[in-house]
């Protein structure tokens, strides 16, 4: 057996190497597996939210400083603007108590350069670290779990008290013994490409989402990038695409050959990378997150924001919760399923708020006449400018968006 150890991490991304950071700051041994070795590339739309920015500050302030100042890397991001489907666009700009932060509260950066930033402060005096490892297969016995591993044509295997699954959508654990099988309602079917050369970025790198007709409730977005390129990317319903037999690569290049709004800003834009595709599991109801030795994180626990598509900062507030109680059930030498569903009550008490009124504004996207209607009247007053900016760390704004009477005051304009 290669190791017969307490705490196994399974996926170094964000969710994974946040739950190893704080089980060091625990001063808790484990080992963190990986199939890729790094750095390496990952499908995404590149954002980091004010939640990831809150996580990093709570790990260690000197690496907000140390992402600032590498501009090469991290670009600052100061807001949002959304576009709606009659081409009308609002600019939102990220605050908090309708104040402007003293610096950026969000950064793009390529997941290339993100999650090799956070691999490397992995603290190597607690976290063992195997990369090019594949997860295969996992078997659960009474007293812990045995992993079956495979590094090239070597199969190994280990064992563990207690997995934590943060190997995303396909993990094995999330699907063997959480019974994960999501239906197409609750995925989006996603592209990204990088481009160069793209027109009018705005000057405080606000990120853009684009809700054109042919992809509601989803979404077309252009992310600015340090230096001159942007992550461009697609996001529709899986269900959708499936019931309307769409050819989702066929969409995202007719959006930027022909779509008024965007094809004179690519007129001079060359791809750097190729389109490649990828699908996010949508948070559209509470599923198990763990059970008799092992925890899901991120992705693996279908984390990902409904309306904004936001996984990173979820997975790493997910990690956070994990690493605590796992340095609980390690004091207690208990690791059931009955004392590990405290973790699911964490995760859904931080994030289930936050969550369920992404799903409104999700269903909400799908009345385009309502969406276009919201924006006008942003765009007309201020006041709402300013109760939409607060929108993303504001949870009592956003829920006003559930109720009848905030549409009859916009109406009313009162």
């Amino acid at each position: 057996m290669l190791f017969d150890t307490n705490v196994v991490i399974v996926g170094a991304g964000p969710g994974g190497v946040t739950t190893s950071l704080y089980l060091s700051r625990y001063k808790i041994p484990h080992i963190i597996i990986d199939k890729a070795d790094f750095p390496r590339d990952k499908i995404c739309g590149d954002g980091l939210s004010g939640k990831v920015v809150g996580v990093l500050q709570d790990l260690n302030p000197d690496w907000i400083d140390e992402m600032q100042q590498d501009k090469s890397r991290f670009l600052d991001s100061w807001g949002v603007r959304f576009v709606a489907p009659n081409g009308q666009a609002v600019d939102l700009p990220f605050r908090i108590n309708k104040e402007k932060p003293k610096r950026a509260p969000g950064f793009i950066a390529k997941r290339y350069e993100f999650d090799q930033f956070l691999f490397s402060k992995l603290h190597r005096g607690f976290a063992s670290v195997f990369t090019g490892m594949r997860l295969t297969d996992a078997v659960q016995a009474d007293d812990g779990m045995i992993l079956k591993l495979q590094v090239g044509k070597d199969t190994f295997e280990g064992k563990a008290k207690i997995v934590v699954a943060a190997d995303g959508d396909h993990s094995i654990i999330a699907k063997k013994f959480a019974g994960k099988h999501l239906q197409p309602d609750a995925y989006y079917a996603g592209l990204r490409a990088y481009y160069s050369g793209v027109l009018e970025r705005h000057p405080q790198n606000f990120i853009e989402l684009h809700f054109l007709k042919e992809c509601l409730p989803g979404y077309f977005w252009i992310f600015p990038l340090p230096g001159d390129e942007v992550n461009v990317g697609l996001g529709i319903l899986s269900k959708d695409v499936k019931k309307r037999g769409l050819h989702i690569k066929n969409i995202f290049e007719s959006i930027i050959q022909f779509n008024p709004d965007i094809h004179e800003r690519f007129k001079f834009a060359k791809l750097v990378q190729p389109v490649r595709g990828w699908r996010l599991p949508l948070a559209k109801e509470k599923h198990a997150l763990s059970g008799d030795h092992f925890l899901l994180v991120g992705d693996a626990g279908s984390l990902v924001d409904p309306f904004t598509g936001e996984g990173i900062g979820n997975a790493m507030v997910s990690g956070q919760i994990a690493a605590q109680i796992i340095n609980r059930a390690m004091e207690a030498e208990n690791f059931s399923a009955a004392f590990l569903k405290q973790y699911d009550t964490s995760v859904y008490d931080s994030l289930w708020s936050e969550l369920s009124l992404s799903q409104t504004l999700h269903r909400l996207v799908r009345h385009r006449h309502l969406f276009n209607f919201v924006v006008n009247r942003i765009n007309s007053n201020k006041r709402l400018q300013e109760t939409f900016s607060t929108m993303f760390n504001n949870l009592d704004n956003r829920a006003m968006l559930r109720s009848p009477m905030f549409y009859l005051r916009m109406l009313l304009n009162i």
